[in-house]
């Protein structure tokens, strides 16, 4: 087998030692593997690639463990060319199963051409990741602390839930902390509702008529304190995230003229996929790479059922949350590819359908600078193929005992 990487190495990654193995040829000129271990301390690090220099190493591969691929990514890349390898990629031989063994068959994978590099973006890329993803999973705790507080509700025998949409919002907040204080009478509590919701006042107090006990009131009150703290947090984040994106604004706002796609999206989408394409080739390269496309599974000249690969979690997730967003527009391309697909594939698979979908037209609006989302209109499937839409009426209206001509209509 030809040697594509004869200059290169394999790692094999742990939180407190990483293990490099270099082929090297010996006497007869056969090629054995050199391996040493190091610490992933920063001083252990720079002796590894003190160590690799020496022997003449320019290609370094190792498996993305985690977390802790990156100590050792921020020491070498600015010296070597380093691969970050699926771990998927990396089966190893059963019943041989060591760290030094592992080093070893990364060293043979790479130096044979046998192995791909994972997308590892920029600095400023890899930061914008970090706050939006940890923004998200505070949207998520706070879900979970929305979930908690309706819980609690429920046990007092109060179902404010029930009448009013958002919990969270002006005048259940106020209900609720009148509830906390337990000051006020159920009636008096609803006419604390502002705007639309004053018309619900009746139901309001039938809702606010319960069993409070002063453990529902030290809970309820304990847990809006929490969502305070989270509010202000994820403040916090929209602040820092607002300056990192910032050369890129214009990016971010032709990104919001996609149906279904809002602010916290675009900005989830600048981070996974960063402000440029150029890493894929075509927009079918970008879907595969996000894992949001049918897998191959054809076996015999037949094709069967391909599931999606799980994989990138953060990107899918906020694409399929715009997806169902789209979903409830009016008059959207998007929206009526949803109702399309929903009637016959269902509308989970619908979602996803929609999610591909949007990432294509991530995809090219990122490609071209100048180019801005322009929607075909909930039309469009109509339209496109006229004669076909014509027959399939006419056949519905023939099966329900119609018998019609079409005429029709002047311009």
């Amino acid at each position: 087998m030809d040697e594509i990487y004869p200059e290169s190495s394999g790692l094999d990654v742990h939180q407190k030692f990483v293990v490099a193995c270099v082929m090297v040829p010996n006497r007869q000129g056969q090629l054995k593997p050199e391996r040493r271990r190091f610490a992933t301390t920063t001083k252990g690090l720079h002796e590894l690639a003190k160590w690799l220099a020496s022997q003449g190493v320019k290609q370094v591969a190792m498996e993305s463990t985690g977390v802790y691929w990156k100590p050792v990514y921020n020491i070498l890349h600015e010296q070597f060319d380093v691969w970050i390898v699926n771990a998927r990629h990396l089966a190893q031989v059963p019943g041989r199963k060591t760290d030094d063994t592992d080093a070893t068959w990364i060293a043979k994978l790479m130096r044979h051409g046998l192995l791909q590099p994972s997308f590892i973006p920029d600095e400023w890329q890899r930061d914008l990741r970090e706050v939006t993803r940890y923004r998200t999973r505070l949207h998520q705790e706070k879900s979970s602390a929305v979930n908690r507080l309706h819980k609690i509700l429920e046990d007092a025998n109060i179902k404010l839930g029930a009448v009013v949409s958002d919990i969270q919002g002006v005048s259940a907040r106020a209900m609720l902390e009148a509830l906390i204080a337990g000051q006020l009478e159920a009636e008096q509590m609803a006419d604390l509702a502002q705007r639309s919701l004053r018309q619900k006042i009746p139901q309001l107090v039938e809702a606010l008529t319960g069993l409070v006990r002063e453990h529902h009131r030290f809970m309820l009150s304990q847990i809006l304190t929490h969502i305070d703290a989270l509010n202000e947090r994820i403040e916090f984040l929209n602040q820092r995230i607002d300056q990192l994106v910032a050369p890129y604004a214009d990016t971010r706002t032709r990104l919001e003229e996609i149906v279904g796609v809002g602010r916290v999206t675009a900005e989830v989408i600048l981070a996974e996929i960063g402000p440029s394409v150029e890493k894929w080739p075509t927009s079918a390269h970008l879907a595969s790479w996000s894992c949001l496309c049918p897998g191959n599974n054809e076996s015999g000249g037949k094709r069967r059922r391909g599931k999606r690969r799980k994989g990138h979690k953060w990107l899918v997730t906020a694409l399929i949350e715009a997806a169902w967003a789209a979903s409830r527009t009016k008059n959207t391309y998007l929206a009526a590819q949803f109702h399309r697909l929903r009637a016959r594939r269902g509308e989970q698979r619908a979602a996803v359908a929609v999610a591909h979908s949007i990432l294509t037209i991530v995809y090219h609006l990122l490609n071209d600078p100048n180019m801005h989302f322009q929607d075909l209109g909930g039309d469009y499937f109509l339209t496109k193929n006229k004669e076909q839409e014509e027959r399939r009426a006419v056949k519905i209206l023939n099966t329900i005992g119609f018998d019609v001509v079409l005429t029709p209509i002047a311009a």
